[in-house]
């Protein structure tokens, strides 16, 4: 695992598409000591690789997804310590119940507890690993965080992720979809239980242990988000594609503000709305962005009040006819995400000083990529709006400007 992780680490920009691939192995594979052995019969759990892009759910766009296997009904039970699987055919079992994360630092001893520790270390950087690989624009706004506030991002955005992809995961029926939902709210529970499942759940659970204001109910509320993934994809109003919105992203806000903190005089109430309005804004950014890729899938997250009101038909959009009506109708989206953004920068000096710069950031670099949209003449079919690693940092100064106090 040590050997692997060093190879991922040192392999340059251009075989990033394979520092994925083996990034997101050893996601659903570093296990070492902590594995089940000798359990026969049981399912074993893991990731697996997938093509895909879009827009529902965290993380929308990467090139490659990371696709989590739950084994319905599994429950992890003791067994006897066995070596880390190599088979790369075959995901690894689940830690067993003995091998469960202990937070109990009273009954541990010393070897255990430094055992633990080294255990946290790989788990947060599996996480670390996974949000730059498939946010960067998120990841570079995570790394202005404190140390210590960035591993719980990073913890909850794999959480995010890996829930994202059990609904892209290729399936030859949504029953078995449905089915691993229910595992996933199942294994959830038993993180907020202080019991994780493997190695990516152990930084979250630490992560519930360390900041005791986490609720579990944005956590809940996203996994709703996947099963509107896989039941609607046409969104009649506004209001309906806001829901979705919420609980694909929007969570997010929720999940992160009690790790974030806020300023003195102001409570996490008063910061709730600003949170919640930075989600929405990043998902309807999002949708913008990925019109190209949903409608090969047969998705339209443009509202169809709105396609109505400007013309622009569906048969026109699946199609990708770049027409004067379809730009007024990409106008009035665009405007709409940004009236979003203004409502979320109402609630950055709320956050605690710490917190500001990194969603400041990380604003103003997702929001850029509506002026990318602009720029490529509202060609969202065939050209993808993204900002470049050196223009996020040209932004970082005037974020940093923003969130001085007057």
């Amino acid at each position: 695992f040590v050997e692997l992780a060093r190879r991922a680490a040192a392999m340059s920009m251009c075989d990033q598409r394979y520092r994925g691939a083996l990034l997101l192995f050893l996601a659903g594979g570093a296990h070492s000591a902590w594995v089940a052995g000798a359990v026969s019969g049981r399912s074993r759990h893991g990731v697996a690789l997938a093509e895909r892009g879009g827009s529902g759910g965290a993380g929308r766009g990467a090139s490659l997804c990371m696709v989590q296997t739950v084994a319905p009904g599994a429950t992890p039970g003791a067994g006897r310590a066995a070596a880390p699987s190599t088979d790369a055919e075959g995901p690894p079992l689940p830690l067993t119940a003995g091998e469960r994360f202990a937070l109990d630092e009273k009954t541990m001893s010393p070897a255990a507890l430094a055992r633990r520790e080294e255990q946290l270390e790989r788990s947060y950087e599996l996480c670390r690993e996974i949000t730059a690989h498939y946010s960067k624009t998120f990841f570079m706004g995570t790394r202005l965080f404190p140390p210590d506030k960035a591993r719980a991002v990073w913890a909850v955005y794999a959480w995010c992720r890996r829930t994202d992809d059990i609904v892209d995961k290729p399936r030859a029926d949504r029953t078995s979809l449905r089915t691993e939902l229910t595992e996933w709210q199942r294994r959830l529970t038993d993180v907020w239980e202080g019991k994780p499942y493997d190695l990516i759940d152990l930084a979250l659970a630490d992560t519930v242990r360390k900041f005791p204001a986490l609720t579990i109910t944005p956590f809940e509320d996203m996994i709703k988000g996947m099963v509107m993934d896989l039941d609607q994809n046409r969104f009649e109003t506004f209001e309906e594609l806001y829901v979705y919105c919420y609980r694909v992203a929007g969570t997010v806000g929720l999940m992160t503000m009690p790790i974030m903190g806020t300023a003195d005089g102001y409570t996490e109430e008063d910061a709730l709305e600003p949170a919640l309005a930075l989600g929405v804004a990043l998902q309807l950014t999002n949708i913008l962005r990925d019109v190209g890729e949903d409608r090969h899938r047969q998705r339209i997250y443009i509202p169809q009040e709105d396609l109505r009101r400007f013309g622009v038909s569906e048969q026109a959009l699946i199609k990708g006819v770049r027409s004067d009506k379809y730009v007024a109708l990409l106008k009035f989206q665009i405007e709409r995400a940004r009236e979003w953004y203004k409502r979320a920068e109402e609630g950055v000096n709320m956050l605690s000083q710490e917190a500001r710069l990194p969603v400041r950031a990380s604003l103003d670099m997702y929001s850029s990529i509506l002026d990318k949209i602009e720029a490529n003449q509202y060609d969202n079919f065939e050209k993808r709006a993204y900002t470049t690693k050196w223009e996020k940092l040209a932004l970082l100064p005037g974020a940093w400007l923003k969130t001085r106090p007057k």
